[in-house]
């Protein structure tokens, strides 16, 4: 979809991921074009689905979950039901921040937080383990973050 965008739509959408609080006259100020414009192309932007909403990034740790995780999860049978199941499964558990098909010894690689360790582990025992499609559950826990973007390179 990239290749409909011009220079100036991808400047407006650097902007918006350094502030998406940016008023449609201050956007104007900095790509150096008047309002109507402006505010025509970002609205096609968000109709092409190249802006699919805007959210607050929040600190995690602030708000009391110092536990990431990463983990590796591999399905008895990788077959559509058994991975329809467990997706749906881990959709409603609240602490997956990201779950992706992956390849390689596992067949799903989830972005975990918990408030401790203890947290963690009940997550794991209680949520995770008990989805019936799961076969393994393999976890590595972040030490330190030395490196977080939200921002897409342009």
């Amino acid at each position: 979809m990239t290749n409909t965008l011009d220079s100036i739509d991808l400047h407006l959408l650097e902007i918006l991921q350094s502030n998406g609080r940016i008023t449609n006259l201050e956007m104007a100020e900095r790509l150096g074009l008047s309002p109507t414009p402006v505010a025509r192309r970002w609205k096609r932007l968000e109709d092409e689905g190249h802006i699919r909403g805007y959210t607050a990034l929040v600190d995690r740790k602030l708000l009391g979950y110092s536990v990431t995780a990463y983990v590796r999860v591999r399905l008895r049978s990788n077959n559509w039901q058994r991975a329809e199941q467990f997706e749906n499964a881990v959709a409603l558990l609240k602490y997956v921040m990201d779950c992706s098909v992956v390849t390689g010894n596992a067949d799903y690689l989830l972005r975990v937080v918990a408030k401790d360790l203890e947290d963690y582990e009940r997550f794991v025992k209680h949520d995770l383990a008990v989805i019936d499609s799961v076969e393994t559950i393999d976890s590595t826990i972040v030490l330190s973050q030395t490196i977080e973007r939200s921002k897409l390179p342009f």
